[in-house]
């Protein structure tokens, strides 16, 4: 059920929440090529381009994060790079569709002299009508991450936000809604309302993706997250459904965790608990395919139950 507000669970309520009813899952690792013995983790869900699916990935040397975006197609079980496509660096990258342009964002992460330290990190928005055709046109505040897009179907675009070191909140996620993707700046994502109830004081979570329901609802795909002692990191796939012309949503909901995937190395050992959503491919059978990042290391998918079929049929 949408409401105005909604109360904030612990992690591990929703966690144990989660467990108790979920079913299982089919889950497989996607692998890469192409790359050397750089890691592809953190990828989108497959998009068309120019007549070929692809996947964005962060691509990584396992001991630091320097990292850059490429663009994979599939080949005999495969993924790629995707020849004459852009290198962007990037972290995280996220793709979606307005108004008929592919429009790509990730964050961009300035290093100190020594290349060991982030000094900064904002996310950049490109667009284009393929990826060849890709051109910078926005940038976000300074210091946020999650930002994502979503064109509205009376062709406003729907902004979702991640500010963090709110008082009295790790983060929170936020929402605005603009008339063109001309209006896209750092001032207008800074000036998004906040959600301040999705998250306890210490936990935090984001954004990943949004899709538009049936019912013109709106169904977004995130992550929680919280940090034990040591700060080893715990990061589990979130939804929730959202009614943009009245700010009601529905509670947020763990659909998959790390365990529900196959064992496998980690970029270190505080990031072991962790999957990063990248995107949802909905199947008419009233499945999805999650896709994720594991771990800081790979790319895998789940199929799981559509977490957005119950809002978009009325039924939650």
């Amino acid at each position: 059920m949408l409401q105005h507000t909604t109360q904030a669970q612990p992690y591990h309520a929703l966690l144990a929440a989660y467990r108790a009813s979920a079913a299982p899952h089919a889950a497989e690792q996607l692998h890469f090529a192409g790359v050397g013995d750089r890691d592809v983790y953190n990828i989108t869900a497959p998009f068309a381009d120019d007549g070929a699916l692809v996947i964005a990935g962060r691509v990584e040397d396992r001991t630091n994060e320097h990292a850059t975006t490429r663009f994979f197609v599939e080949r005999d079980g495969v993924w790629l790079p995707r020849d004459d496509t852009p290198v962007l660096d990037l972290q995280d990258p996220f793709v979606t569709r307005v108004a008929g342009e592919l429009v790509l964002g990730g964050v961009e992460v300035i290093f100190d002299a020594t290349g060991r330290h982030v000094t900064v990190w904002r996310t950049q928005f490109y667009r284009g009508a393929t990826l060849r055709e890709l051109r910078h046109f926005a940038t976000g505040p300074a210091g946020m991450k999650d930002i994502r897009l979503l064109a509205l179907p009376d062709q406003r675009i729907l902004v979702l936000t991640r500010p963090l070191g709110l008082p009295g909140a790790r983060a929170a996620i936020g929402y605005t809604c603009l008339a063109t993707l001309d209006d896209l700046d750092a001032d207008a994502i800074a000036r998004a309302p906040l959600f301040r109830d999705q998250f306890l004081p210490d936990e935090w979570g984001g954004a990943n993706e949004a899709h538009v329901l049936a019912n013109g609802l709106i169904g977004v795909l995130g992550h929680v997250a919280w940090m034990e002692a040591g700060d080893i990191r715990h990061y589990a796939a979130m939804s929730f459904v959202l009614r943009p012309e009245t700010g009601e949503k529905t509670p947020l909901t763990i659909i998959a965790t790390r365990s529900d995937f196959a064992p496998g190395p980690a970029k270190r050992a505080d990031l072991q608990d962790v999957i990063f959503s990248g995107g949802l491919v909905r199947q008419p059978d009233g499945s999805a395919w999650l896709y994720t990042g594991i771990s800081d290391a790979a790319a895998h998918r789940l199929r799981i139950a559509d977490p957005f079929l119950a809002a978009e049929q009325g039924t939650q």
